[in-house]
């Protein structure tokens, strides 16, 4: 059996160990319950009423003030205490930069406050994968990944690879990035359209109307949703004009005037302005630190604009809907969720009017039908609160339970999976062979997508990464750059040794890294790992081919990434990614080539 046959096996058992872990977990629950006795709010726009609700296999099975619990149905008394359909929250990122920054910890977060489907902007459909499993062994929302898209140089592809970001700047180059990423399944697209800077930094680019359109046409032919981020009035426009679904952010550079909402409507385009995000004091008040300056001037005027927005794009019967950012700066995931709630009202929707938003229109903006609402046959996702909060929005804090697909993961008894307290998959066990560039498909050998990885900004290195014939036969992979301006100007090749670099992998059997190269730039070896840790060491390299051993003892831990904090020992059973990384003078040119890189 060959190595490629064994690798997809392994991917294979990885994933069906989660899912039956999943499926485990979900039969150790008591999977129907009758909710005995509460005030119905369910997201349909009918007044709160008495009721009880039934749930069985998952879903909704009937709702009446007389219900009775069929055969080993667990009954919860639910007096005094207002069900809700279970939260969304259309836009986060699920970022290894922040706090917390892994996925149960994450996941935790979100369950707490009541939200149950969660989209997540921040992942490479390489990830797509091993994330679901992830999150199908674990108590968790409803997660929904984004297929992300800019122009070159426009936000979001300011700092991420094209497997991360693709970048687009025709309606051809739209068409064929929509075509290549779907085959991964994502939930909908996220594009970045527009690229002003709130006048805090210098703009970025922004993706022109024909190649915004041609993007919409072919991800509605795939039946994928578009978000895209748009932050301007005219650019709301172009992003309605090209029948965009949903804007993920406020236009915060003035009104939006009468042209905006008449495109809006014609084109059934919703709102999400994550006001959580522009907050000037942030959620977690991380910003108030900086009141008074100038930049913190230009944010309460952004946010004023934003606030005024949402009022009076809702008062002309724009959906509303919800979603944060969370993961950014000072937007935590979960609290921001209700935060933006209580910044609906603030900004002058009535309680019931966020909830709907938060609920029963978010739904809908993902075409997500079987949620949203308490209806029969509906999954049950559920939320119950102490209060009344369509009468004060902040009652909607005080969560006694939460139910994903009807079993209960919020509130007293509920006794979460082990894997909700990890901070990481098991390493996995891979081949020596990391790469030696012979496939024809580009990937490596261990079957994952190879990505560029170069300094960030306006001013960003140029690279090109091709696989090239070797003058005694076999390939290599050839690596050429036009370094920026920058200090820290590079250029690098990342080999990711799990798919989407998500599970660690297990080099304790090794003793270092094996690799043929030549280069005419300084090199580096650098390996990284979970929580941002990472371990590099200098390549001696001359123009001419040989093979160099680095032994994982001359890997000396490097700063975590944008922090402090102490430099990291080697392990080496929580490593993801080998990077091999050139530098220079910032401006001049630089390349280098590798081949069969293996442990031994």
């Amino acid at each position: 059996m060959n190595s490629t046959v064994l690798r997809a096996r392994r991917l294979a058992l990885l994933t069906g160990v989660l899912l039956a872990g999943a499926v485990g977990v979900a039969s150790a629950a008591d999977a129907d319950v009758l909710i005995r006795n509460a005030m119905v709010f369910d997201g349909t726009g009918r007044a709160p009423f008495a009721a009880s609700v039934l749930v069985q296999d998952g879903r909704i099975a009937a709702i009446g003030s007389g219900l009775k619990a069929p055969a080993h149905t667990r009954q919860v008394d639910a007096k005094g205490q207002a069900l809700l359909p279970g939260l969304f929250d259309l836009h986060t990122h699920w970022t290894p930069n922040a706090q917390p920054a892994t996925l149960p910890q994450i996941a935790n977060r979100y369950l707490a406050a009541g939200v149950t489907t969660v989209s997540d902007f921040h992942q490479p459909p390489e990830a797509y994968a091993p994330r679901r499993a992830w999150l199908h062994s674990i108590d968790a929302p409803d997660v929904k990944f984004a297929a992300r898209m800019s122009t070159p140089l426009g936000h979001g592809a300011d700092w991420g690879d094209e497997n991360t970001t693709r970048w687009v700047n025709s309606p051809e180059a739209a068409t064929a990035a929509v075509k290549a990423v779907a085959a991964y399944a994502p939930d909908f697209i996220k594009a970045f359209t527009d690229g002003w800077r709130y006048s805090n930094a210098a703009d970025n680019s922004s993706m022109d109307e024909e190649t915004l359109a041609a993007l919409v046409a072919e991800a509605h032919r795939q039946q994928l949703r578009v978000f895209t981020h748009t932050v301007m009035v005219k650019r709301g426009k172009t992003a309605a004009r090209a029948g965009v679904d949903a804007l993920a952010h406020s236009v915060q550079d003035g009104p939006a005037d009468a042209a905006l909402i008449a495109l809006m409507k014609q084109h059934g385009t919703r709102y999400a302005p994550s006001l959580a995000v522009y907050l000037p004091e942030r959620v977690d008040g991380s910003g108030k630190a900086r009141a008074g300056t100038e930049a913190y001037r230009q944010r309460e005027a952004n946010f004023a604009n934003a606030l005024h927005n949402v009022k009076t794009l809702h008062d002309a019967g724009i959906p509303i809907v919800l979603g944060t950012d969370a993961g950014m700066t000072g937007t935590p995931h979960g609290a921001s969720t209700l935060r933006e709630l209580e910044l609906f009202v603030q900004a002058g929707l009535t309680p019931t009017e966020a909830l709907l938003a938060g609920t029963r229109d978010s739904a809908e903006a993902l075409a997500l039908g079987d949620r949203g609402s308490i209806e029969v046959g509906k999954r049950a996702d559920l939320l119950l609160v102490r209060g009344r909060p369509w009468e004060r929005i902040s009652d909607v804090r005080n969560t006694e339970q939460v139910y994903v697909a009807g079993r209960q993961v919020v509130g007293k008894g509920v006794r979460q999976p082990a894997g909700n307290r990890a901070t990481a998959l098991p390493p996995l066990a891979i081949d020596a062979l990391v790469d030696d560039f012979e496939r024809a498909d580009q990937r490596t050998a261990l079957d994952t997508l190879r990505n560029d990885d170069a300094d960030g900004g306006n001013d960003r290195t140029v690279q090109v990464t091709a696989v090239i014939d070797r003058e005694q036969g076999g390939k290599a992979l050839s690596m050429q750059a036009r370094l920026s301006s920058k200090d820290d100007a590079h250029a690098a090749v990342i080999l990711p040794l799990t798919r989407g670099s998500v599970a660690p992998a297990d080099l304790r059997r090794w003793h270092g890294v094996r690799v043929d190269v030549r280069a005419d730039a300084t090199l580096r070896l650098e390996a990284r790992g979970l929580e941002g840790r990472r371990w590099s060491a200098p390549l001696a390299t001359s123009g001419s081919w040989q093979t160099l051993d680095i032994p994982f003892t001359a890997l000396r831990g490097q700063p975590p990434y944008r922090s402090t904090g102490p430099l990291p020992a080697w392990r080496g059973d929580d490593v993801q990614q080998l990077l091999f990384s050139g530098t220079g003078r910032a401006g001049e040119t630089i390349w280098f080539e590798i081949d069969n890189v293996r442990f031994y």
